[in-house]
């Protein structure tokens, strides 16, 4: 039987085509769980639509829908004079994509002990990049199977449009890579795996997700961060109809979105706090001195205690919050589905406190 042709979606997600096609999915793509608010533009790229698209203005479905449905677009699809711009206002410059990809191979190298795991530079084009042949495969040694590089936590920083996650197209010539085997980000990676390895539509969803839970990135500007969302949320779709020929439908892809809309965050990375403002919160371990140093005093200060409540401070003066979707999850257990994954029970996190925790154990060792 002939294979169906790629899923056709433009690099250019369309707005009103999620609006009408995952309505539920899009309004958990705009979610910022950290303020419980709508991720916010965090630039003035689009303050002169007036009303609504100014710096700290929430981005809201009717703000880039209907009549407004193109004006977020990948920056293959920007003006030179407006990429010139946000070069110059934020250091925005997308790293083209063999970079991404050498770069990721050299993650996968060290993951895998051995070189050319996904792909191999092209010996006539060192701008291209030739994929291996037949299924991955993994090292014999405990901790690596398959199973184990999927779930494996990946980041990228500052992520833009997250063209180290997923890579939908190319970022210098603006043209769709449609063979999903020729692509590159730290996500395709996962679902290629997921791909090879399972074969029931439940298995891949399971996999897909826990690929999905495993990923994180963060970004200071609200619509690099929805083009982002949006293209690890149309990835994930993606991949399902290469290896079924079915198109994933709301239910399905609403976990995806909720997912997504925790992993990939609005955060400035110098002060893990929300974009253009201050945090004011605390750390966990400052909390815990400031309250030893209370309940030690005679004369405990009430004033401090009470401004160390969560409700107490306003929603964007908040350390950033992430989830650890995959804990402490035994991921070989042979009867592993996905209701084994508590994703809105799962307890979120100041990333801050997950730096510090890190870099805590670190010394000690």
């Amino acid at each position: 039987m002939a294979k169906k042709k790629p899923l056709d979606i433009p690099v250019d997600i369309r707005e009103n085509w999620l609006a009408e096609n995952y309505p539920e999915s899009f309004q958990r793509l705009l979610k910022d769980h950290t303020t419980q608010e709508n991720i916010y533009w965090a630039t003035d790229s689009y303050a002169e639509r007036g009303a609504g698209y100014g710096f700290s203005d929430p981005i809201t479905i009717e703000a880039v829908t209907g009549d407004n449905g193109e004006i977020v677009r990948p920056r293959a699809r920007k003006s030179l004079e407006e990429q010139t711009r946000r070069v110059k206002d934020k250091a925005e410059v997308f790293t083209p994509s063999w970079v991404c990809n050498a770069q990721n191979n050299l993650v996968d190298e060290a993951w895998f002990g051995r070189p050319d795991v996904f792909n191999r530079p092209d010996p006539d084009n060192p701008h291209e990049w030739i994929e291996t042949e037949g299924d991955i495969v993994f090292p014999d040694t405990e901790g690596k199977t398959w199973k184990d590089y999927v779930a494996a936590r990946r980041i990228e920083i500052t992520c833009g449009e997250a063209p180290y996650l997923v890579s939908r197209y190319d970022t210098v010539s603006g043209e769709p890579i449609r063979n999903l085997r020729h692509r590159i980000g730290l996500l395709d990676r996962k679902l290629i795996v997921v791909g090879q390895n399972t074969t029931t539509s439940a298995e891949w969803l399971l996999w897909a997700k826990i690929a999905l839970r495993a990923t994180y990135g963060f970004e200071w500007q609200g619509d690099n961060l929805l083009l982002a969302r949006e293209a690890l949320f149309v990835t994930f779709m993606e991949f399902y109809f290469d290896k079924f020929d079915t198109l994933l439908g709301e239910g399905e892809m609403k976990g995806a979105a909720y997912i997504i809309s925790w992993n990939l965050w609005q955060m400035d990375g110098l002060k893990y706090g929300l974009p253009g403002y201050d945090p004011t919160e605390k750390t966990d371990a400052e909390i815990k001195k400031i309250k030893a140093e209370q309940s030690a005093s005679l004369f405990p200060d009430e004033d401090v205690l009470e401004a160390l409540k969560p409700e107490n401070i306003k929603p964007r003066e908040r350390l950033c919050r992430i989830k650890d979707f995959i804990g402490k999850i035994d991921l070989h257990r042979d009867n592993l589905t996905n209701q084994s994954f508590k994703d809105k029970g799962t307890r979120q996190q100041k990333f801050l406190d997950v730096i510090n925790e890190n870099k805590s154990k670190k010394v000690n060792k």
